[in-house]
């Protein structure tokens, strides 16, 4: 069986390598449009960023990983279309065949229209190795940025920029930071973080344009002040790769369509990672985090390989601000009240009525651990019980 991997990144790696592991003797190629090998994206917009770490530990394998593996690792080269009927994929001029076809084609970060200024100089977003390397002679203490977006994104590189000297400004149109993914709560603990070292962030403050004639020079609000900037980052949030499987007639819905075991429309074709949405929970979503991408790739691969297992989402996110880190457990959606715990640490546990769905823990590994074991146990302790247990561990019995 010969599959092909369009998607060099967390979700394609980690297929190709479970696909040896669990002995798949065929032919893998992995395709990928960026030259790096395939690398870890997190540390991207944190310690690599900041200078604390070579390019060479961002990546998820040795070089001679995919050689010793028998992994056709074809980098730089862009997938231009899909033939589902002839089952091949076009590189350049070359029709590669295939027997399974895996799409692990990710996402991309939204762009500033060019209208108000999203392409000048000096623009830049947080996505890519050669994002990152493109603005790191930006970073000289007391230049200017402003952070439009008041997500993880934009208030991790808010983060980086303060801790390297620069003046830092972060707007937000929504009422309040981390609008969209996080409870007030958690909004104003991070806020008070960022001011507590010297960002000022704006919220419910819309963005007019990007001045400058060809370069960034800094940003107009809606309401009509004008605010300096050196260079300009956008966290805006991004867009599920799906262009492939678009013009190839596959269905989406929220990203590439999959059913429980990961197969597209197309029974020859799946689908892993941010690009893809999947059942869960009597809905569908799809998840933008490294634990997703390489669980559910790794699932694919033994689905192709005939497991027949649904794919089980256990969904855990993470963000490093500063010297704090911030870990998430379950998701939050459709909560109705949050529970505050400040035992030995500070943590937001998300309830439905009186159903656990997730829990925010604020530098507080054990409060996320023990947060984590009881979401996926489908446990929901008395909230009482979280807010004052002197130890959590005992929610657990």
């Amino acid at each position: 069986m010969r599959v092909v991997i369009v998607g060099a990144g967390q979700a394609g790696a980690a297929l190709a390598a479970k696909l040896r592991a669990l002995g798949h003797p065929g032919a893998i190629t992995l395709i990928g449009d960026e030259p790096a090998p395939p690398y870890q994206r997190p540390p991207l917009s944190k310690a690599y960023l900041l200078g604390e770490m070579e390019e060479e530990r961002l990546w998820l394998r040795a070089p001679e990983f995919w050689a010793d593996n028998n992994v056709d690792l074809r980098l730089g080269h862009k997938v231009g279309a899909i033939d589902p009927a002839a089952k091949t994929v076009t590189v350049g001029g070359e029709a590669i065949p295939y027997d399974q076809l895996a799409l692990t084609t990710g996402s991309a970060p939204r762009r500033l229209p060019a209208v108000i200024g999203g392409d000048l100089g000096g623009v830049y977003t947080v996505r890519t190795l050669a994002d990152v390397d493109r603005m790191r002679a930006e970073f000289a203490p007391g230049r200017r940025v402003v952070v439009v977006g008041g997500g993880y994104i934009g208030l991790e590189a808010a983060a980086v920029a303060r801790k390297l000297g620069l003046e830092v400004t972060l707007i937000e149109a929504a009422p309040r930071i981390l609008n969209r993914v996080a409870a007030p709560q958690t909004s104003d603990f991070i806020r008070t973080l960022h001011r507590d070292k010297g960002v000022t962030i704006l919220e419910a403050t819309g963005l007019e344009r990007i001045l400058g004639e060809t370069r960034a020079e800094g940003v107009r609000l809606l309401d009509g002040r004008e605010l300096p900037a050196d260079f300009v980052i956008t966290g805006v949030g991004i867009t599920p790769g799906t262009d492939l499987a678009a013009a190839a007639g596959l269905v989406l819905d929220n990203g590439i369509a999959t059913d429980e075991m990961g197969r597209t429309s197309d029974p020859s074709v799946w689908a892993a990672g941010d690009c893809a949405s999947f059942p869960w929970q009597g809905g569908r979503i799809r998840l933008e985090s490294v634990g997703n991408a390489i669980d559910q790739a790794e699932a694919v691969a033994a689905n192709m390989l005939g497991a027949g297992q649904p794919y089980q989402a256990r969904p855990w996110f993470w963000s490093d601000q500063y010297d704090l880190k911030l870990q998430i457990a379950g998701l939050n959606t459709g909560y109705d009240h949050v529970v505050t715990r400040d035992e030995g640490g500070t943590s937001f546990w998300y309830y439905r009525g009186d159903k656990l769905l997730a829990v925010d823990a604020m530098g507080d590994a054990r409060a996320y651990m023990v947060g984590k074991r009881l979401i996926e146990a489908g446990k929901s302790p008395d909230p009482e019980a979280v807010r004052s247990a002197p130890d959590l561990k005992a929610l657990l019995k």
